[in-house]
Protein backbone atom coordinates (compact mmCIF):
# COMPACT_ATOMS: atom_id res chain seq x y z
CA UNK A 1 0.00 0.00 0.00
CA UNK A 2 1.30 3.44 -0.96
CA UNK A 3 0.26 6.85 0.37
CA UNK A 4 0.57 10.36 -1.01
CA UNK A 5 -0.40 13.39 1.07
CA UNK A 6 -1.51 16.69 -0.48
CA UNK A 7 -2.31 19.78 1.60
CA UNK A 8 -5.36 21.72 0.40
CA UNK A 9 -7.51 24.78 1.15
CA UNK A 10 -7.01 27.65 3.62
CA UNK A 11 -7.21 25.23 6.57
CA UNK A 12 -4.21 23.23 5.34
CA UNK A 13 -6.21 20.04 5.34
CA UNK A 14 -4.46 16.77 4.55
CA UNK A 15 -5.89 14.84 1.62
CA UNK A 16 -4.50 11.31 1.16
CA UNK A 17 -4.34 9.23 -2.02
CA UNK A 18 -3.97 5.56 -1.06
CA UNK A 19 -3.34 2.81 -3.62
CA UNK A 20 -1.97 -0.71 -4.09
CA UNK A 21 -0.39 -2.70 -6.92
CA UNK A 22 -3.70 -2.94 -8.79
CA UNK A 23 -3.60 0.87 -9.27
CA UNK A 24 -7.06 1.19 -7.76
CA UNK A 25 -7.06 3.94 -5.18
CA UNK A 26 -9.15 5.77 -2.65
CA UNK A 27 -8.94 9.43 -1.72
CA UNK A 28 -9.33 10.08 2.00
CA UNK A 29 -10.76 13.47 3.01
CA UNK A 30 -10.72 15.17 -0.38
CA UNK A 31 -10.28 18.80 0.65
CA UNK A 32 -9.70 20.28 -2.80
CA UNK A 33 -12.01 23.27 -3.14
CA UNK A 34 -10.87 25.17 -6.24
CA UNK A 35 -10.00 24.43 -9.87
CA UNK A 36 -6.27 24.77 -9.20
CA UNK A 37 -6.47 22.23 -6.41
CA UNK A 38 -8.51 19.89 -8.62
CA UNK A 39 -5.73 20.03 -11.21
CA UNK A 40 -3.10 19.19 -8.60
CA UNK A 41 -5.05 16.15 -7.46
CA UNK A 42 -5.73 15.10 -11.06
CA UNK A 43 -2.02 15.30 -11.88
CA UNK A 44 -1.11 13.20 -8.83
CA UNK A 45 -3.64 10.57 -9.90
CA UNK A 46 -2.87 10.50 -13.64
CA UNK A 47 0.93 10.58 -13.24
CA UNK A 48 0.72 7.32 -11.29
CA UNK A 49 -1.88 5.72 -13.54
CA UNK A 50 -4.38 5.40 -10.70
CA UNK A 51 -8.10 4.69 -10.77
CA UNK A 52 -10.04 6.34 -7.91
CA UNK A 53 -12.92 4.11 -6.83
CA UNK A 54 -13.94 5.77 -3.60
CA UNK A 55 -13.91 9.14 -1.84
CA UNK A 56 -13.63 8.17 1.82
CA UNK A 57 -14.33 10.71 4.53
CA UNK A 58 -13.38 10.45 8.17
CA UNK A 59 -16.06 13.06 8.90
CA UNK A 60 -18.32 15.63 7.30
CA UNK A 61 -16.70 19.02 7.94
CA UNK A 62 -16.61 21.28 4.89
CA UNK A 63 -12.81 21.52 4.69
CA UNK A 64 -12.63 17.73 4.23
CA UNK A 65 -15.42 17.18 1.68
CA UNK A 66 -14.82 19.98 -0.84
CA UNK A 67 -13.48 17.65 -3.52
CA UNK A 68 -15.95 14.79 -3.21
CA UNK A 69 -18.25 15.93 -6.03
CA UNK A 70 -15.28 16.49 -8.33
CA UNK A 71 -14.04 12.94 -7.66
CA UNK A 72 -17.50 11.53 -8.30
CA UNK A 73 -18.04 13.55 -11.48
CA UNK A 74 -14.53 12.92 -12.85
CA UNK A 75 -13.97 9.26 -11.94
CA UNK A 76 -17.32 7.90 -10.79
CA UNK A 77 -15.90 7.38 -7.30
CA UNK A 78 -18.39 6.36 -4.60
CA UNK A 79 -18.76 8.62 -1.58
CA UNK A 80 -18.19 6.87 1.76
CA UNK A 81 -18.95 8.72 4.99
CA UNK A 82 -21.01 8.19 8.13
CA UNK A 83 -24.60 9.27 7.70
CA UNK A 84 -24.45 10.59 11.25
CA UNK A 85 -22.55 13.52 9.74
CA UNK A 86 -25.12 14.27 7.02
CA UNK A 87 -26.32 17.32 8.95
CA UNK A 88 -22.80 18.78 8.64
CA UNK A 89 -22.51 17.94 4.95
CA UNK A 90 -25.88 19.51 4.19
CA UNK A 91 -25.08 22.70 6.11
CA UNK A 92 -23.11 25.59 4.62
CA UNK A 93 -22.70 27.33 7.97
CA UNK A 94 -19.20 25.91 8.52
CA UNK A 95 -17.72 27.67 5.53
CA UNK A 96 -19.80 30.79 5.97
CA UNK A 97 -18.25 31.26 9.42
CA UNK A 98 -14.95 31.87 7.60
CA UNK A 99 -16.33 33.71 4.60
CA UNK A 100 -15.92 30.70 2.31
CA UNK A 101 -18.33 29.25 -0.21
CA UNK A 102 -18.88 25.53 0.38
CA UNK A 103 -18.80 23.22 -2.62
CA UNK A 104 -21.82 21.06 -3.34
CA UNK A 105 -21.46 17.56 -1.88
CA UNK A 106 -23.30 14.54 -3.36
CA UNK A 107 -25.37 12.10 -1.29
CA UNK A 108 -23.50 9.43 0.65
CA UNK A 109 -23.24 6.10 -1.22
CA UNK A 110 -21.63 4.03 1.55
CA UNK A 111 -22.59 4.65 5.18
CA UNK A 112 -19.39 4.12 7.17
CA UNK A 113 -21.44 3.82 10.33
CA UNK A 114 -22.97 0.63 8.92
CA UNK A 115 -19.80 -1.18 7.78
CA UNK A 116 -16.68 -2.54 9.47
CA UNK A 117 -14.38 -2.48 6.43
CA UNK A 118 -13.90 -0.88 3.04
CA UNK A 119 -11.97 -2.38 0.13
CA UNK A 120 -10.20 -1.35 -3.06
CA UNK A 121 -7.95 -3.42 -5.29
CA UNK A 122 -6.36 -6.10 -3.11
CA UNK A 123 -6.59 -3.96 0.03
CA UNK A 124 -9.09 -4.05 2.88
CA UNK A 125 -9.13 -1.31 5.52
CA UNK A 126 -10.87 -1.40 8.87
CA UNK A 127 -13.41 1.30 9.73
CA UNK A 128 -13.31 2.25 13.43
CA UNK A 129 -15.99 4.50 14.90
CA UNK A 130 -14.45 7.43 16.84
CA UNK A 131 -17.20 9.97 17.67
CA UNK A 132 -16.24 13.14 19.47
CA UNK A 133 -15.01 15.67 16.93
CA UNK A 134 -18.24 14.92 15.08
CA UNK A 135 -20.95 12.33 15.83
CA UNK A 136 -20.06 10.19 12.81
CA UNK A 137 -16.28 10.47 12.85
CA UNK A 138 -14.35 7.33 11.90
CA UNK A 139 -10.69 6.42 11.55
CA UNK A 140 -9.37 4.13 8.82
CA UNK A 141 -6.87 1.40 9.76
CA UNK A 142 -4.58 -0.84 7.74
CA UNK A 143 -3.53 -3.48 10.25
CA UNK A 144 -0.91 -5.09 8.01
CA UNK A 145 0.90 -1.82 7.28
CA UNK A 146 0.24 -0.45 10.78
CA UNK A 147 -1.16 2.78 9.33
CA UNK A 148 -4.07 4.77 10.76
CA UNK A 149 -5.81 7.72 9.09
CA UNK A 150 -7.13 9.66 12.09
CA UNK A 151 -8.91 12.60 10.45
CA UNK A 152 -9.57 15.21 13.12
CA UNK A 153 -9.79 12.79 16.04
CA UNK A 154 -6.07 12.71 16.85
CA UNK A 155 -3.28 15.04 15.74
CA UNK A 156 0.41 15.12 16.54
CA UNK A 157 0.39 16.21 20.22
CA UNK A 158 -3.19 17.45 20.03
CA UNK A 159 -6.79 16.37 19.44
CA UNK A 160 -9.67 17.60 17.32
CA UNK A 161 -11.91 20.45 18.44
CA UNK A 162 -15.00 19.51 20.41
CA UNK A 163 -16.61 22.96 20.60
CA UNK A 164 -18.20 22.74 17.13
CA UNK A 165 -21.74 21.43 16.48
CA UNK A 166 -21.91 17.74 17.35
CA UNK A 167 -18.58 17.77 19.20
CA UNK A 168 -18.10 16.21 22.64
CA UNK A 169 -14.90 16.09 24.72
CA UNK A 170 -15.85 12.97 26.68
CA UNK A 171 -16.60 11.09 23.49
CA UNK A 172 -13.41 12.07 21.67
CA UNK A 173 -11.27 11.04 24.65
CA UNK A 174 -13.17 7.76 24.94
CA UNK A 175 -12.56 7.18 21.23
CA UNK A 176 -8.85 7.91 21.51
CA UNK A 177 -8.20 5.93 24.69
CA UNK A 178 -10.46 2.97 23.99
CA UNK A 179 -10.30 2.64 20.19
CA UNK A 180 -7.08 4.26 18.97
CA UNK A 181 -4.44 3.76 21.68
CA UNK A 182 -4.97 -0.04 21.92
CA UNK A 183 -3.99 -0.41 18.24
CA UNK A 184 -0.34 -0.28 19.31
CA UNK A 185 2.57 2.11 19.86
CA UNK A 186 4.16 1.38 16.47
CA UNK A 187 1.11 2.40 14.45
CA UNK A 188 1.80 5.47 12.30
CA UNK A 189 -0.97 8.07 12.32
CA UNK A 190 -1.84 10.23 9.33
CA UNK A 191 -4.01 13.06 10.68
CA UNK A 192 -6.35 15.49 8.97
CA UNK A 193 -4.03 18.43 9.64
CA UNK A 194 -0.32 18.85 10.34
CA UNK A 195 2.28 16.06 10.24
CA UNK A 196 2.50 12.37 10.96
CA UNK A 197 3.14 10.75 14.32
CA UNK A 198 2.86 7.39 16.05
CA UNK A 199 0.49 6.21 18.73
CA UNK A 200 3.48 5.57 20.96
CA UNK A 201 4.60 9.18 20.62
CA UNK A 202 1.13 10.44 21.43
CA UNK A 203 0.85 8.31 24.56
CA UNK A 204 4.06 9.90 25.83
CA UNK A 205 3.77 13.48 24.59
CA UNK A 206 0.17 14.34 23.74
CA UNK A 207 -0.96 16.51 26.68
CA UNK A 208 -4.63 15.54 26.28
CA UNK A 209 -3.79 11.87 26.60
CA UNK A 210 -1.11 12.28 29.26
CA UNK A 211 -3.34 14.23 31.64
CA UNK A 212 -5.95 11.47 31.51
CA UNK A 213 -3.41 8.67 31.96
CA UNK A 214 -1.93 10.57 34.91
CA UNK A 215 -5.41 10.87 36.46
CA UNK A 216 -5.28 14.67 36.22
CA UNK A 217 -8.48 14.76 34.18
CA UNK A 218 -11.50 12.48 34.35
CA UNK A 219 -12.77 12.50 30.78
CA UNK A 220 -15.83 10.50 31.83
CA UNK A 221 -16.95 13.15 34.26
Amino acid sequence: MEIKRIVFNPFRENTYIVWDDTKECIVIDAGNMKDGENRILEEMISSRGLKPVMAVNTHGHFDHVGGVKWLKDTYGAQFACSKKDEFLIESTSGGMMYGLKCNEVPPIDIDLDAVDTISFGNTTLKVIKTPGHTPGHVVIFNEEAKVLFTGDTLFRESIGRTDLPGGDYSWIMKSILEEVVPLGDDVVIYPGHEGESTIGHEVLYNPFIVEVLNNEINYKG
